[in-house]
């Protein structure tokens, strides 16, 4: 019997009605690229087989799915997982200006600030011209979907850097005079690298891998095989890495990549960026630090940190399936787990520099053609002991008049998970960059101080504090949102020493992790009142 073939659009409507739930052809078409399912070409159109495609959601998804509720409760709502949506719908514009670990997607903050209503949310909480407040703001997720929105909001974060990403997502710029600056910046130091390296040997290196890994690690039948598991991926990628290395041993005795200059003093170079960075990105680094210290304007030199922070992160020797998580430098070719093949450290930071100035230029852009005219502040602080009032009042008179009359409307945030992420740490080559200050000890439950039992004393107190003083200036009827993986239990605790009632809970799967660790994992929004 000849297989059932279904085009791109065909299985998408397929899948949504057998997974009851919304499932795009970008969905299907991520299937194929990561060898999931086959591609089969039909008069030019890309088809798939109906039988695959069932046997791989039998297995991979309702398997995956029942094994979740077993383990998480049956009480999970599946429609707020976003399953369906693509990685450009969850890091759309400015969303994605810099990785942050550990932060909310936007669609998520959009269900309770909009005013739609449906099975689960039956009543609309907030309405154009309120103000939202993130006393957790990270990365300004809040803020920039309460903007968008139509929202007045103001965040607060302990974190100096955090409130330099989360400002850059929501000034306003002149983009023409922007763009003339980023792009300049990006060519003073392509032109420094090009005449300060020899690229000879990165070059030979690119070309002997792309041949070695077309030859072993073909793509997609690697990928398929390795999925269904035909291949050890584990052996077989340990031995082709030796081998690699065996038969390119003269190559790799030689120099590598040679400067062709006296180069910059590493002033700034100290002991993390020493131990995660090449020599060659250590010096065009400093040359781009030298052009962010010559520049006037407070914004753009905002923007071209976060450029080079982003740059940063993704330049450092280490593996790719480690780039959230540190552990030991790279400094040769390894087989990589995430791309299925022989990949080697980065040693330049010029393609990378030149994606993300560009990236970031179109990111602001978009964002500014669609949000609305409302007020957004970003306040560095503690907020166990921040005066919301005084401080609005001396950054923005306009804001604060609307703000003393109204107060805020309510709150919506989501506070470190009790002992799961040292959050000054995963940004530590960008306070070390550009001489940030550090305030670690100022964190609330964060990993270095464990999950024990007087770390989970010290969280609950932590974050009860903030919850009533934020209390003081915000509407006695005001709403309580709080993201939390509250697996021990501790949020009725701080809900009752906070003064505050929990009056609804809505519990939703975490699906789409970038991390290695996919165990099953859920979030609970509870929505409180005061008493």
């Amino acid at each position: 019997m000849n297989a059932e073939l279904l085009s791109l659009n065909q299985a998408s409507k397929w899948a949504t009605e057998y997974l009851d739930r919304p499932v795009n052809p970008s969905n299907i078409s991520y299937l194929i690229q990561y060898a999931k399912i086959k591609k089969y070409m039909e008069k030019l159109t890309i088809k798939i087989d109906l039988k695959e495609l069932k046997n791989y959601y039998d297995k991979s998804v309702l398997v995956t799915q029942n094994k979740w509720k077993d383990q998480l409760g049956k009480d999970l709502n599946w429609d707020l997982s976003f399953a369906h949506l693509r990685e450009s719908d969850t890091t759309k514009h400015v969303h994605r200006l810099h990785p942050y670990k550990g932060k909310f997607i936007p669609q998520l903050v959009e269900y309770f600030l909009d005013s739609h209503l449906d099975n689960h949310k039956k009543e609309v909480f907030f309405n154009l011209g309120d103000i939202i407040l993130d006393p957790f703001m990270g990365s300004g997720t809040t803020l920039v979907q309460s903007s968008e929105t139509g929202l007045h909001s103001i965040g607060i974060d302990i974190s100096d850097f955090n409130c330099i990403i989360s400002k850059i997502k929501l000034n306003d710029y002149d983009i023409l005079k922007l763009n003339n600056k980023l792009k300049n910046t990006l060519s003073q130091t392509l032109n420094f690298s090009n005449n300060a390296f020899d690229d000879t040997f990165d070059f030979e290196l690119k070309k002997r891998l792309s041949q070695f890994n077309n030859t072993y690690f073909p793509n997609p039948q690697f990928k398929y095989k390795v999925g269904n598991k035909e291949i050890n991926e584990e052996e077989y990628g340990e031995e082709k890495i030796k081998q690699f290395l065996r038969d390119n041993q003269q190559f790799f005795e030689k120099n590598g990549t040679k400067n062709k200059t006296i180069l910059l003093n590493e002033e700034k170079i100290n002991d993390f960026l020493s131990k995660w960075f090449s020599k060659r990105v250590k010096q065009e680094m400093s040359y781009y630090l030298k052009l962010i210290e010559n520049e006037k304007d407070d914004k753009i030199k905002n923007i071209m940190q976060i450029i080079l922070s982003r740059t940063a992160r993704s330049c450092r020797a280490t593996t790719h399936s480690d780039l959230a998580t540190l552990k030991e430098p790279q400094t040769k070719p390894y087989y990589c787990r995430k791309h299925k093949k022989i990949c080697t450290p980065i040693n330049t930071i010029r393609t990378h520099l030149t994606r993300y100035t560009y990236d970031t230029l179109q990111r602001l852009k978009e964002f500014s053609n669609i949000k609305k005219e409302v007020f957004s502040e970003v306040i560095m602080g503690d907020s166990r002991e921040m005066d919301i009032f005084l401080e609005i009042k001396k950054q923005n008179p306009e804001f604060y008049k609307i703000l003393i009359k109204n107060k805020i409307d309510g709150i919506f945030t989501s506070p470190p998970y009790v002992g799961q992420i040292d959050y000054h740490e995963q940004h530590a080559y960008a306070y070390e960059l550009f001489g940030i200050d550090r305030k670690d000890d100022k964190e609330i439950g964060p990993l270095f101080k464990g999950q024990g039992q007087k770390a989970k004393e010290e969280y609950v107190e932590g974050i009860s504090q903030v919850f009533r003083n934020m209390g003081k200036f915000v509407k006695n009827d005001g709403d309580f949102f709080i993201v939390a993986n509250d697996k021990h239990n501790l949020y009725p605790t701080i809900a009752e020493k906070s003064g505050l009632k929990i009056v609804e809970q809505f519990k939703r799967p975490v699906l789409n992790r970038t991390e290695r660790d996919r165990q099953p994992y859920s979030e609970i929004i509870f929505h409180m009142k005061k008493v």
